[in-house]
C-alpha cells in the first residue's frame, strides 16, 4: 500500500477529513525504521527496538477519533513510541503535546525527528505511574497495554477530560464530567506498557 491507498482506506472506513489530513501530512516513514520503510503506509504495526512497536494506521485513527480533539486541548501520550501520534496530534489540536517514552532511544530519536516542533515535549520517563508535573490534561492518550483501567490519571484529567487507553485487548474511551464513564472497545492487539 502507498500514503494514497491509505487514505483512502482510512476514509473508507469511515474517519473524519480532519484525522485523514493529518495522516496525509505526516510521513510515517521518517518514524520507522530504515529496513521497514518498504512497509511505511501498510495498515499493520511495525516494529521498533526492544519489544516496542509503531500501532497500525487504522487504530491510531480509531484512538485520535476517540480523543474527539477540538482545537486547543492540552494532551499527553505515555508510550509515546517512535513519536509518530505526537506528530498527528500536532495536527489535530493548537494545544501542548507532551510525550512520555521510558525507552532511552526511542525517547532520544523521537526527540531528534520532531525537534522543529515547538508544541511537543517529550520525556524520557516512566509514564505508567503519573505525570502530575505536567497535569491536569484535557486529553490523555495511552498507546501501550496496560493491565488494568489508568485510574491513577482521573485526578490529572481536567473537567470534560478524556483518557483513550488500551486495557490488555481492549480500547476504553473514559470521560470526566461530574462522574468517570467508560466505554469499552474490545479486539484489538498491543505491546504491553513497561
Amino acid at each position: 500500500m502507498n500514503k494514497k491507498e491509505l487514505l483512502y482506506y482510512l476514509s473508507s472506513i469511515g474517519f473524519s477529513k480532519k484525522i485523514i489530513n493529518a495522516f496525509e501530512k505526516v510521513k510515517r516513514e521518517n518514524f520507522v525504521p530504515e529496513n521497514l520503510k518498504d512497509l511505511s503506509y501498510e495498515d499493520t504495526a511495525l516494529s521498533l527496538q526492544e519489544g516496542a512497536t509503531i500501532s497500525q494506521p487504522s487504530t491510531i485513527a480509531f484512538m485520535l477519533d476517540l480523543l474527539n480533539l477540538e482545537g486547543k486541548e492540552k494532551v499527553l501520550e505515555i508510550g509515546s513510541g517512535s513519536g509518530y501520534v505526537l506528530a498527528l496530534l500536532s495536527h489535530l489540536t493548537k494545544g501542548k503535546i507532551y510525550g512520555v517514552e521510558i525507552i532511552t532511544s526511542l525517547a532520544e530519536r523521537s526527540r531528534k525527528i520532531l525537534e522543529k516542533n515547538k508544541q511537543i515535549e517529550i520525556y524520557n520517563k516512566d509514564g505508567s505511574k503519573s505525570f502530575s508535573e505536567k497535569a491536569p490534561f484535557d486529553r490523555v492518550l495511552i498507546s501501550a497495554s496496560a493491565d488494568k483501567l489508568p485510574e491513577h490519571l482521573y485526578d490529572q484529567l481536567s473537567q470534560n477530560g478524556i483518557i483513550v487507553a488500551s486495557v490488555k485487548n481492549s480500547i476504553f474511551c473514559i470521560k470526566k464530567k461530574k462522574t468517570i464513564t467508560k466505554k469499552e472497545y474490545p479486539g484489538f492487539v498491543f505491546v504491553p506498557l513497561r
